[in-house]
């Protein structure tokens, strides 16, 4: 007899209350941090659209002489060539290529992880970038910062 109401003591009866308010508590919690979470994420989408749109929201035609987009990496960007950007690249290498004096042999196949490259289409321009090992291309350059020369 003894064991059953040691057994008792130790089995504890949990109020209904008690629990449904613990609940409304997590529940309000759980909606507070999705909201902020989601808040969150729209203040900072929105912030990196602002930033992305100055850099390469500029129009060809708005685009003027000494006109210098992108990074100031030196070190990683630290080969240049110029000359006239135009579309299209060689091989699968390429989405653009600079147009230089000595024939298609001279050319200068480009992408770009950091600037947009088709509002300087038709201009001439002095690139700043990093070579990369191309199978086709006899220059394939990763571009990091565009000047507008004419």
């Amino acid at each position: 007899m003894e064991k059953q109401e040691e057994k008792k003591e130790i089995l504890h009866d949990f109020k209904s209350q008690e629990m449904s308010m613990n609940n409304s508590k997590l529940i309000i919690i759980f909606f507070v941090v999705i909201l902020a979470g989601i808040g969150s994420g729209y203040v900072l989408a929105s912030r990196n659209a602002v930033v992305s749109s100055t850099q390469s929201g500029k129009s060809s035609s708005s685009v003027s002489t000494g006109t210098v987009v992108g990074s100031e990496d030196t070190k990683t960007f630290k080969d240049s060539a110029e000359g006239v950007l135009e579309e299209g690249g060689v091989g699968g290498e390429g989405q653009y290529h600079l147009v230089r004096p000595g024939g298609d042999s001279q050319n200068v196949y480009l992408t770009s992880s950091v600037v947009d490259l088709s509002p300087f289409v038709k201009k001439k321009v002095k690139v700043w970038g990093q070579t990369n090992t191309a199978k086709t291309a006899g220059w394939l350059m990763d571009v990091g910062r565009v000047e507008v020369l004419k």
